[in-house]
């Protein structure tokens, strides 16, 4: 909606344009008329449309063509004045005011025109049979008022018109010669149908209409009123009314209907509420509300927005089977005015057996999108018509901005759902695989054409029970520098592969280079452990520089699997991306550290046995007498077992260390 309202009156000396304005603000005929009446605005309060207007009077006595071009190119809507007892003032309009205000305005954005006969009061006939072929030669004019300054007679109906012509001009709408709607506003009213059709089964409803009127105008429509509009339909369209419900080519017929009827701003008011501008395109101000980002902070989807896109998922999914076709997503994307998601999306997150994005890729990419890109998220939403179904204020409601990562590690925990591993390696080290590897599929289910390529993969992955995101990023080899933008993200994975001797030398490179000091947790990746492994042509073995580090040991993986490969590692990405306070030393089963001998020892058939013989002697204690309970060779006997217990596990751990 415009915050104001310029109406600019031309016409020929002496046709009654300053009486038309002085009679509007004083309420009476004036006795005495100036040559030009001062600019005058109305106040917002006192319109119908609630927008200040500015009146603006012109005199050729007392102005210069130039100030006249000057007055045209500012105005909003211009009043040619005729007086409709001077034949010469109506030839006057199309011979010189037309022309000269099509001349100097832009011919993409042509300003309304209402032609207004004055003095009506001066004759008994009326002036329309001579001006509806002017207003059919001109597509640009708007409508025609008769009226007279002496008699006060349609002066508020004539700016109420001028006003309505700038916040609700037909041009946009409507095509006279054709008697019918124009391609761009049935391109948005279908829009918005398929917005508010929740169930996507082609047809109103009358829950989805009562949300409709209520979304757009603040109030439901009464149960008679909705039979009464339905009934409407049905007497003009057959196929308008389908199961009780208001097809597509019915709710476009109400609406041609509206503008045929001079109801304009009812059709207005849907296409401001679903975010559209005065040319039928979406709002810049509704696409991107604004949205504050502080530093090292990060941006997710809340509950609200992912239970909206779970709604959008299944009004799509025909079938039910969990997965978008590629039918189900052109269609999901048919209020979008382009695709959104590219060739790489199905490299980027999960699918099914045949390709199609599985319900849990379809959060993650929506996820990944919002992470990134959280603007493009906006837009996106907005196509959705987020605010209007979840009926909130903007797409920002949707929006969660998390706190700065410092303060996370400071408090040792975190609220946010998404974290990021950025993934290092030369090239040929297994990068791609070990992200594809991430989506479930194996070496033979990872021939990628090169256009299709995707450097980000992103799934869920579970820590202590808790869902959370992973994202990874393949960062390029062959970098000068990375920056810190390069460099932000809560866990570095480090790629190499086993069978070639110079693969880890870039790993080391990059670690030494970039994450030596830096508090952001490092994991090594063993690559193509299913090929020979070969020493590596480095000053010390990869387990000896993980050691120096203070990192856990090289991690084996491979892809080259029949089934699915194991998703562990990426668990263990996960927990040390999460905590990464904790400096987790160990997290493998290579059974040579401390950690893994002393998970041994726990679990080893002599600890097994005393703790089983421990266990049937409080067995028996219970049965015992309470004279036996306190006796103090009882006692004395569970002390001496208890301190040899601890004294031997004591001697078996300092053994173990020492060997380690």
């Amino acid at each position: 909606m415009r915050k104001d309202v310029r109406i600019l009156l031309v016409g020929e000396p002496k046709v009654g344009k300053t009486s038309l304005i002085m009679s509007l603000v004083s309420e009476e005929f004036p006795t005495v008329v100036p040559y030009r009446a001062e600019e005058i605005t109305i106040p917002a309060d006192v319109t119908p449309e609630r927008v200040p207007t500015h009146i603006v009077d012109y005199s050729e006595a007392e102005q210069t063509d130039e100030q006249l071009l000057q007055e045209i190119s500012k105005a909003n809507v211009i009043c040619i004045v005729y007086a409709v007892n001077n034949k010469t003032s109506i030839e006057k309009v199309t011979s010189y005011w037309i022309p000269l205000i099509t001349d100097n305005t832009d011919k993409d954005s042509r300003v309304p025109l209402i032609l207004v006969g004055n003095k009506s009061d001066l004759v008994e006939h009326s002036s329309m049979e001579t001006i509806l072929p002017i207003m059919n030669q001109y597509s640009e004019i708007e409508t025609c008022v008769e009226c007279s300054a002496k008699n006060l007679k349609n002066i508020s109906e004539l700016f109420y018109y001028a006003q309505k012509a700038v916040l609700h001009p037909t041009s946009p709408l409507y095509c006279p010669e054709k008697k019918d709607m124009k391609p761009n506003c049935v391109k948005a009213l279908t829009r918005i149908f398929k917005v508010s059709d929740l169930d996507n089964d082609g047809i109103l409803n009358d829950n989805e209409l009562n949300l409709f009127q209520r979304t757009c105008f603040n109030m439901p429509l009464e149960p008679q009123a909705l039979e009464d509009v339905k009934n409407v339909v049905r007497k003009n369209l057959t196929d308008g009314v389908c199961e009780n419900g208001l097809t597509l080519k019915g709710f476009l017929f109400l609406h041609t209907l509206f503008i045929q009827r001079g109801r304009h701003e009812t059709t207005w008011t849907v296409l401001r509420r679903f975010g559209y501008d005065d040319d039928l395109e979406l709002n810049q101000d509704y696409l991107f509300p604004p949205l504050k980002i502080p530093p090292d902070c990060t941006t997710e989807l809340n509950h609200t927005a992912y239970l909206f896109l779970q709604g959008v998922f299944d009004k799509h999914d025909k079938d039910r089977d969990c997965a978008l076709s590629p039918e189900e997503l052109s269609d999901l994307f048919d209020v979008f005015p382009y695709m959104p998601w590219g060739a790489d999306v199905n490299n980027t997150i999960c699918t099914n057996d045949q390709g199609w994005i599985t319900y849990q890729g379809y959060l993650s990419q929506w996820t990944l999108t919002t992470y990134l890109d959280v603007q493009r998220c906006l837009e996106y939403l907005g196509y959705l018509g987020y605010s209007i179904i979840a009926e909130q204020e903007s797409q920002v409601a949707a929006i969660t901005v998390t706190r700065d990562k410092k303060i996370d590690l400071q408090k040792k925990q975190t609220q946010r759902g998404v974290f990021r591993c950025n993934v290092f390696g030369d090239v040929g080290s297994g990068k791609s695989g070990f992200l594809q590897a991430f989506l479930g599929r194996n070496l033979m289910q990872q021939t990628i054409k090169e256009e299709h390529k995707s450097y980000y993969a992103i799934s869920t992955s579970y820590v202590y029970g808790q869902e959370k995101y992973l994202l990874l990023h393949e960062v390029f080899s062959d970098f000068d520098y990375l920056s810190d933008a390069d460099l932000a993200c809560d866990i570095v994975c480090l790629v190499y592969d086993v069978s070639n001797p110079y693969s880890f030398e870039y790993c080391a490179k990059v670690f030494k280079q970039y994450f030596t000091d830096c508090k952001i947790p490092c994991m090594m990746i063993a690559a193509k452990s299913d090929l020979p492994e070969t020493k590596q042509f480095y000053a010390c073995s990869p387990l000896e520089f993980c050691r120096r580090h203070k990192m856990p040991p090289p991690q084996s993986f491979t892809c080259n699997t029949a089934a699915a490969p194991s998703k562990d590692i990426y668990t263990k990405l996960t927990t040390m991306a999460v905590y990464p306070h904790a400096r987790l030393r160990c997290m493998c089963t290579c059974n040579r550290c401390t950690f893994c001998l002393c998970q041994n020892l726990l679990n080893s058939e002599l600890l097994q046995t005393v703790r089983a013989k421990l266990h049937a002697v409080v067995l028996r204690s219970r049965h015992m007498g309470q004279a036996d309970l306190k006796s103090s060779t009882f006692w004395l006997r569970a002390s001496v077992g208890a301190t040899m217990f601890a004294v031997l596990g004591f001697a078996m751990y300092r053994v173990l260390l020492k060997a380690r």
